[in-house]
């Protein structure tokens, strides 16, 4: 007789390729995981440039307040210290050097300003300036603040309405957030990050002593 011999279950077949599976999906989830520390890296950083570009245009602005503080001609002639756009940068040295030779107050309004504007073309990434008359100050004789525009390009820019409107020279927003015009004659260039701040300007005389006694020379003399 023959034995019968009890049957035995099949071992289960080996599962191939589930290894490699997982470590695939491990890898893309992990990759994106990178990816968007990356992107949020990235957008601090350019956060982070934007506020130092405006802090720097916060200094030039105030160089340019110290400048005018030399020149105790600066109220009375307000007029001299205004310039456009630069249409082909860099912005040329002044005709009349006053760092060399003496200056009347108009010569030495547009050596500081061709100067200060050379600084921040090299400080700030294809940096530009422009400075103006204050639109709300209508009367020639009671002017008593420049307004001043810094524009620098960004890597990145937002270009959203509402973040031209918080640059725009030509906009005012209220405290309800509502934007109307302003009245100024100048904007930001589209293309451009921008700083805009008003300088006020005060009178002063100025001390004079190289001859031995003190001298004062006071704006309009």
């Amino acid at each position: 007789m023959h034995r019968l011999t009890p049957l035995r279950p099949a071992p289960p077949r080996q599962q191939r390729g589930i290894t490699l599976i997982e470590s695939l999906i491990a890898i893309v989830v992990a990759a994106l995981g990178i990816l968007g520390i990356l992107g949020v890296q990235m957008r601090t950083l350019t956060d982070t440039q934007t506020s130092v570009r405006r802090a720097q245009a916060v200094r030039l602005i105030e160089d340019l307040g110290e400048r005018m503080k030399v020149n105790p001609n600066a109220l009375a002639i307000l007029g001299s210290y205004t310039s456009s756009w630069t249409a082909s940068p860099p912005t040329p040295a002044a005709a009349k050097d006053c760092s060399a030779t003496a200056c009347n107050g108009a010569e030495l309004a547009t050596y500081d300003v061709a100067e200060w504007k050379r600084g921040v073309q090299r400080v700030l990434p294809l940096g530009d300036a422009t400075i103006f008359l204050a639109p709300g100050e209508t009367v020639a004789s009671n002017r008593r603040q420049l307004g001043v525009m810094i524009s620098w390009r960004e890597n990145e820019r937002d270009t959203s309405a509402a973040y031209k409107n918080n640059v725009d020279a030509t906009k005012v927003i209220d405290s309800t957030g509502t934007v109307t015009e302003g009245g100024a004659t100048v904007t930001c260039p589209a293309d451009r990050t921008c700083h805009l701040q008003y300088l006020p300007v005060a009178g002063r005389c100025a001390p004079y002593t190289a001859s031995g006694a003190s001298q004062y020379f006071c704006a309009g003399a």
